[in-house]
């Protein structure tokens, strides 16, 4: 699977996330709002957004989001953990807070959706437990409620997860 197309919908353009795109990035993320029901609420801090942004670039599957009207950037997500024709995660997902409710999320993902179910049969989201709006979202855009993770933090801290699943058509 091509894991970092370019991709377009009425309002967006997605590309392949470059290491030029680190200031345009965290800007779009230092919103501490975007991160409150997150699992890591302080990913809005430079040091802490950086990691995150490093970890996007190595994983060689994470798109820009940038506005076609103001052309600037405004979120990233990112394609991970392939498995062969079955499935693929979409994750790693944010936006400017100006970009909520107005259905670019939504835009987002079945655009990333379409390009996935060229080369997979479902689609799998991992959401934080507690992230109320992020769960909604999924919701909203049909995905089912499928399983549970325990998975731990970096600080070895619990990082219970949620497992939503969106089949190929």
């Amino acid at each position: 699977m091509q894991l970092q197309p370019v991709l377009e919908s009425p309002r967006l353009h997605m590309r392949p996330l470059k290491a030029s795109d680190f200031d345009a990035l965290h800007k779009a993320a230092s919103d501490p709002l975007i991160w409150e029901q997150h699992p890591a609420p302080d990913r809005h801090e430079h040091r802490v957004f950086e990691q995150f942004f490093n970890r996007a670039l190595k994983s060689r599957g994470a798109l820009t989001v940038v506005d076609k009207a103001t052309e600037r950037i405004i979120g990233t997500s990112r394609y991970y953990d392939v498995e062969g024709r079955d499935s693929v995660c979409i994750g790693f997902t944010f936006l400017e807070r100006a970009y909520w409710g107005g259905g670019y999320n939504r835009e987002l993902k079945f655009v990333m959706l379409d390009h996935a179910f060229i080369y997979v049969r479902r689609a799998l989201f991992h959401v934080g437990e507690n992230n109320i709006r992020s769960r909604r979202a999924m919701e909203n855009i049909g995905a089912k409620l499928v399983g549970r993770l325990d998975r731990q933090k970096p600080d070895g801290s619990p990082d219970p997860t949620v497992v939503f699943e969106i089949k190929r058509p």
